[in-house]
């Protein structure tokens, strides 16, 4: 079972970027996708974007062109690049993991690790 810790999170301003990482222990993530959510006080948790170790990503809407999503195989991390940062990206941010699938899901219920999440804080 692979272990994943979030760091990277914080208080940044609108138009602002944060880079938030994701590293994981027990296991390679070459066997892995791994996905970020992201949970807002009194919102359901969602998606925002996983990758698969072949390089297949898939993005949220909403993040598209502003988050990017990348991969340090000697390090074992997932990061994410969080550019021009709006109030309404003022969430948890997990990172959570599941072994390699046939395509990349989006429910949270497909994924059964999860990290502890790092807080996310844009202000307007």
């Amino acid at each position: 079972q692979v272990q994943l810790v979030e760091s990277g999170g914080g208080l940044v301003q609108a138009g602002g970027s944060l880079r938030l990482s994701c590293a994981a222990s027990g296991r390679t993530l070459s066997s892995y996708i791994i996905g970020w959510f992201r949970q807002a006080p009194g919102k359901e948790r969602e998606f925002v974007v996983a990758i698969r170790w072949s390089g297949d990503i898939d993005y949220a809407d909403s993040v598209k062109g502003r988050f990017t999503i990348s991969e340090n195989n000697a390090k074992n991390t997932v990061y994410l690049q969080m550019n021009s940062l709006k109030p309404e990206d003022t969430a948890v941010y997990y990172c959570a993991g599941r072994p390699m699938h046939w395509g990349i899901p989006r429910g949270s219920g497909s994924y059964n690790t999860w990290g502890q999440g790092t807080q996310v804080t844009v202000s307007s």
